[in-house]
């Protein structure tokens, strides 16, 4: 089942939400992360000076902030600081996102770290994979609170990804006026154009249209297959 997201440029797209066993595979390799840094930090030290290579206080101290607090925190760092990923859900391509497409501040990340005690925790999962399960947009408590989703990536669309022909080298620019937008709004049309409903590329072309003076007698998909080759042949000039 598809989730239905708005776009800030107010263009509807289709995401597919992160599957139960993308989201238990990515957690299964943060928990794998976790045990080298115990390992690297805890064991092998404690090994190498032994029981008495540490004075007490010091080896408390030491335990508590440099291996105790980033095991603690590392799913909600991992999220705020690489854009609602954890190294799990980057090796998964997975990524969370708010539900009406735009990043999660640090108040949604904090929201889903402190129910993850309640969805992974207490409950060794249980909790999250009924809630995932039974939601239908990928929540788990802590994203029903947040307003989040976890969603899968697709590979990025890349200009030869779009459907159509090399441009020729006596091709002719038909909308100038592309030169005016954006490579983020260059990649919201190819986005539409490579999952977006007929609805979406609709409003984007309607979009396009007003924000560039458009008139034109070419179809929604011509009109953005156009835009975007004007923009390409355009910015090659430069």
């Amino acid at each position: 089942m598809a989730i239905a997201i708005n776009t800030s440029q107010n263009v509807l797209l289709e995401y597919e939400p992160a599957s139960i066993g993308d989201r238990i595979l990515a957690t299964v390799i943060d928990y794998v992360v976790i045990a080298g840094w115990v390992l690297l930090t805890a064991i092998l030290p404690a090994t190498l000076l032994g029981r008495n290579g540490l004075n007490q206080t010091i080896g408390i101290v030491y335990y508590l902030v440099v291996v105790g607090l980033p095991i603690i925190f590392y799913d909600f760092l991992c999220e705020w600081l690489l854009n609602g990923q954890s190294l799990g859900k980057i090796a998964m391509k997975i990524r969370v996102v708010m539900m009406d497409g735009s990043q999660p501040g640090i108040g949604a990340y904090l929201l889903r770290w402190l129910l993850r005690l309640i969805d992974t925790r207490i409950f060794s999962g249980l909790v999250a994979v009924i809630c995932v399960a039974a939601n239908g947009k990928g929540q788990r408590l802590g994203d029903m609170a947040a307003g989040t989703t976890v969603i899968r990536l697709k590979p990025k669309v890349n200009l030869s990804d779009i459907t159509y022909s090399q441009l020729p080298d006596d091709y002719r620019v038909t909308f100038p006026q592309a030169a005016q937008l954006s490579d983020q709004d260059i990649q919201v049309i190819r986005e539409v154009l490579q999952r977006g409903s007929s609805e979406a590329v609709l409003r984007a072309a309607e979009k396009i249209k007003d924000v560039l003076s458009i008139t034109t007698s070419l179809d929604s998909y011509q009109l953005l297959h156009a835009v975007v080759n004007d923009y390409q042949y355009l910015a090659m000039q430069d």
